[in-house]
């Protein structure tokens, strides 16, 4: 088996270099490392060309054969880290709350462990037919979210 301890410090080592910040990480059976990586400014191919490199070329294939793969998240996988909240600021988002409670709203921040989401709902008038849009805002701890998703316009 692979030595996790080195692999770990590797990863660490080329998403510094890159500015980046490690979404997950993990080495399965077989010596697969799979690598999860974003940057606040997107992650590009060249980024993730280049983590690839830094922990390939630092492992010998000869003492131990193994796998790569460096990928971004995918849009519409939930959420792994903080830094996402912060990176996906201004998005629109899903949030399921342990409650059950299900939220689609704009991020507006994150901060202290906490969000804050902003959004309009259509309510009844007071005083004659129709609806009027209200807008609502919410400030939610991470530690209180199940699931956050961005969620894609169209």
């Amino acid at each position: 088996m692979i030595d996790s301890d080195k692999v770990k410090q590797l990863i660490h080592e080329a998403i510094a270099e890159e500015g980046a910040f490690l979404v997950d990480y993990e080495i399965t059976t077989g010596n697969v490392i799979k690598v999860e990586a974003d940057h606040m400014e997107g992650m590009s191919l060249e980024r993730l060309t280049r983590i690839s490199r830094h922990i390939e070329h630092n492992l010998d294939r000869e003492e131990e054969d193994f796998e790569m793969e460096v990928t971004s998240p995918g849009v519409g996988l939930p959420f792994k880290v903080e830094q996402q909240y912060q990176k996906n600021t201004g998005h629109l988002v899903k949030v399921t709350l342990n409650n059950g409670e299900v939220i689609k709203a704009e991020l507006m921040a994150f901060e202290n462990g906490e969000i804050k989401l902003e959004w309009e709902e259509k309510i009844p008038k007071e005083k004659g037919k129709g609806k009027m849009k209200v807008k609502r805002e919410k400030t939610v701890p991470v530690k209180d979210i199940k699931e956050t998703r961005v969620e894609i316009r169209f």
